[in-house]
C-alpha cells in the first residue's frame, strides 16, 4: 500500500514539476524559430520513467498541459509527444534497460515524433526534419543528462529508499 501511495506521490510531483517548468521557467526558453525548447522541460518525464509508464504518461500528459497555457498550440502538440516517449523509455527500463541506454534509445524516437507532429501546422521539410527533429534529439540528450545526474544523486543520498 505504501508502495502505490509513494507512487501516485511522486506522479502527482512530477506531474506539477512538468505544467511548472514552461509557465514559471520561460527565461530557460531557446528560440531558433520555428523551434523552441526550454532547457528542463523533459526532466520530469525522464524521472517518471524510473517508476512506471503509467506514472510516464501522465506527467507526459502534464507536459503538455503546461506548454499548452504558455505557448502556442503546436508547442503543446510537441510536448504531447512525451507521453509516448516516456511510455516507451518506462517499458524499456521495466525490461532492465540502463536510463542512460534508455534516454539514447529514445531520442530518435522523440526526434522523429516531433517532427511528425508538426506537419499539420505547415512546416517545410527542412524545419521539420532539421530544424524540430535534430533540435528535439539534441534538447533531449542535453535534459536526459540533467536529469541522469539528477537520479544518480538522490541514489548516491539514498532518497526514495
Amino acid at each position: 500500500m505504501k508502495s502505490k501511495i509513494n507512487g501516485l506521490v511522486y506522479a502527482a510531483l512530477l506531474t506539477a514539476m512538468a505544467i511548472v517548468i514552461p509557465i514559471s521557467f520561460g527565461f530557460l526558453r531557446i528560440q531558433i524559430p520555428p523551434f523552441t525548447a526550454t532547457i528542463g522541460s523533459h526532466v520530469p518525464m525522464f524521472i517518471a520513467m524510473i517508476i512506471s509508464p503509467a506514472t510516464a504518461a501522465f506527467v507526459g500528459v502534464g507536459s503538455a498541459i503546461g506548454f499548452l497555457i504558455t505557448s502556442p498550440l503546436v508547442v503543446a502538440a510537441r510536448a504531447f509527444t512525451h507521453v509516448f516517449v516516456g511510455v516507451l523509455g518506462a517499458a524499456f527500463i521495466e525490461r532492465d534497460l540502463s536510463l542512460f541506454k534508455t534516454i539514447i534509445i529514445t531520442a530518435p524516437l522523440h526526434g522523429a515524433l516531433e517532427a511528425v507532429i508538426v506537419m499539420p501546422f505547415g512546416f517545410t521539410w527542412y524545419n521539420m526534419l532539421v530544424v524540430v527533429g535534430v533540435g528535439t534529439i539534441i534538447h533531449h540528450l542535453i535534459d536526459g543528462l540533467v536529469a541522469y545526474a539528477i537520479i544518480k544523486a538522490l541514489d548516491r543520498a539514498k532518497v526514495g529508499k
